[in-house]
């Protein structure tokens, strides 16, 4: 809680404090309501002195006026407050987890994450917000209403709470327990989000495979779990009123003995025990309020740890003190003997190639062999162990990473679209953009071609990750992205490996205007893409192979030349790189005197 009020709720100090004072004039209401009930019975009731009725009548009337404009306004300035925290929390928590690393979101998956932005920060706004209720309202009410009760007798007030030795163990032992199920119910609550998450990002494949009954056993029981431990951690947060609810009864008990006798005697007056007896009676509630603090308290502080975490969590790959300027102009590429593995999995080995300025240059190999990691050092989403990976002449560890990502646009196979506006997919928040550069990109990227079908063409809101649209068009949307960056690098990850016969030509004139005058690293399975490029790299486990044009590697006999007559035949393609399986089975079936040693030749690069 100290961190929080540091962090984030100093700066509403000003406006706590005025919520606080209304919040301490409504508790203070309920002592004054209790006073009263002396002179009422006393003065009016008892002795029938009819001239204080009205009196005492308005006294209530402006005691309740008070205390329903004060509660109000401190509901009211404490909702404002809770909003404008939890809003900054879960922007600070969004910030921090978009500048973590990819090893960060393999180990915490969306669901996860959404669970920790959103869940844990509503339990901490409700804590916090009880914590300060109980402070302000409740406390005070507590401390103006035990007044009450001690200026009519002290020792009735001290039987009051003569049980209170006896809570003090197993209200400890409760908080305990609501803490350890509070963390259970946070990490299933963090299960089941991402089982959403997974369902419904993969509909198509559960209704294809007909999953929906194993996905709703599974999702039913992580549910089951989640709902028992919700309902222990809520048996744990009642039990502390309810042993505030024991504990009170026997005050009130020995009060009505003690107290009883007293009046029977003639030593204390009606009034006075109804002023008693109102003032515990109304501290009751609070006391409850204050009792159940503390049992939220131990849920928000499993979701406090959880926040913490995150916010604390080391960033791998960060800016350099003191970065380097970005290259100018079309930069050549160059890595020089990189290596680097994922824990115990070594997945380049002093790897070394250069991707001239301007130039084409295409990776190939089997899935595995480490083309999209050579993307992911490029653009600093993982860091090499060993070995430079440099832009023109500057390391891209020694750059801004802002600066570093500016340099590329990439086209992969995963057309990224958000659930907004085509335009807004196309700009994504640039303003600076003219409607003649736009209709420029439009054209080139053969947008155009079908934007005007659409309902509300450019306005059209394209769904959830562009399911409004179909994969060619998507993947033109976004090379009228890249083109609009007009950066000096290009990536592109297998663009057309996903479309149609018709859509790939498309695209691959949009791709082919779009690298233009641009260093372009292409990672491509199929040979019919990159059969231009200046330059091929051919890459196995981590190696480059051999590297050279596509008529060099033909004509030198090597890996390159047997995979492009494998893949190759009277002009059609027989097989797809990016399937070893596929591979093996047209080699087993391929006749002919080289079979043997292409079979060889295709272990070595597939494994």
């Amino acid at each position: 809680m100290r961190w929080l009020w540091a962090t984030y709720l100093r700066k509403h100090v000003g406006t706590l404090m005025i919520a606080v004072c209304f919040m301490a004039l409504e508790g203070s209401m309920l002592g004054a309501l209790s006073y009263m009930m002396q002179p009422m019975f006393d003065n009016v009731f008892v002795e029938g002195d009819g001239s204080l009725l009205i009196w005492v009548g308005l006294i209530l009337i402006a005691i309740f006026l008070v205390r329903a404009v004060s509660s109000v306004v401190q509901k009211v300035l404490l909702t404002r407050i809770a909003q404008r925290t939890a809003a900054a929390l879960r922007i600070d928590l969004l910030d921090r987890m978009m500048l973590q690393d990819g090893s960060f979101h393999q180990s915490h998956p969306p669901g996860f994450l959404i669970q920790r932005v959103q869940s844990d920060v509503n339990a901490v706004g409700d804590v916090w917000r009880a914590i300060i209720t109980g402070a302000g309202r409740d406390f005070m009410g507590l401390i103006v209403l035990l007044g009450v009760a001690i200026s009519v007798d002290w020792v009735w007030a001290l039987l009051a709470f003569v049980g209170i030795p006896l809570l003090v163990l197993p209200a400890a032992m409760a908080q305990n327990y609501v803490r350890r199920n509070a963390r259970r119910a946070r990490d299933l609550g963090a299960h089941l989000s991402t089982r959403l998450d997974e369902v419904f990002h993969g509909i198509v494949q559960i209704k294809l495979n007909a999953l929906e009954s194993y996905q709703s056993r599974q999702y039913r029981t992580l549910t089951d779990r989640f709902v028992d431990t919700e309902v222990k951690a809520a048996f744990g947060g009642a039990a502390i009123p309810a042993m505030i609810d024991i504990i009170s009864g026997i005050g009130f008990m020995a009060v009505i003995l003690y107290g009883g006798a007293e009046i029977i005697a003639g030593d204390k007056t009606i009034g006075q025990f109804m002023t008693f007896f109102t003032a515990m009676g109304f501290a009751f509630d609070p006391l409850r309020r204050l009792g159940a603090i503390s049992g939220l308290w131990q849920q928000a502080a499993a979701a406090i740890e959880r926040i913490k975490e995150l916010l604390d969590a080391p960033l791998t790959l960060a800016s350099p003190k003191t970065p380097k300027a970005a290259p100018m102009g079309t930069p050549q590429i160059t890595m020089e003997n990189v290596s680097l593995s994922y824990g115990d999995t070594q997945v380049l080995h002093d790897l070394s190639f250069t991707a001239r300025p301007g130039e084409t240059t295409a990776l190939v190999g089997a899935s595995g062999a480490g083309k999209s990691t050579v993307f992911n050092l490029l653009t600093r989403l993982v860091d090499p162990q060993s070995g430079d990976v440099r832009i023109g002449d500057v390391a891209t560890s020694d750059m801004d990473l802002e600066d570093l990502r500016g340099l590329y646009s990439v086209v992969t196979q995963e057309a990224l679209l958000f659930d907004e506006t085509l335009r807004e997919n196309i700009l994504l928040g640039r303003t600076d953009v003219t409607d003649a550069d736009l209709k420029t990109v439009l054209d080139a990227a053969h947008v155009t071609d079908f934007v005007e079908k659409l309902p509300l063409g450019l306005d059209t809101p394209v769904g959830p990750r562009g399911s409004a649209l179909s994969g060619g068009q998507r993947q033109r949307v976004v090379i009228a992205r890249a083109l609009l960056r007009d950066t000096p690098i290009l990536l592109l990850d297998e663009a057309t490996s996903a479309l149609d016969a018709q859509s790939e030509q498309v695209v691959q004139n949009a791709l082919d205007r779009l690298s233009s005058g641009r260093t372009t690293l292409v990672i491509a399975h199929r040979l019919s893409t990159i059969r231009e490029a200046d330059k091929i790299v051919v890459m196995d486990r981590g190696r480059v192979l051999d590297e050279g044009t596509h008529d060099e590697l033909l004509a030198r006999g090597g890996i390159y030349a047997d995979l492009y007559r494998l893949q190759f035949k009277d002009g059609k393609a027989v097989v797809d790189m990016s399937s070893s399986r596929t591979l093996e089975r047209r080699l087993d079936a391929a006749p002919g005197h080289r079979a043997g040693l292409i079979q060889r030749l295709a272990a070595r690069l597939f494994g």
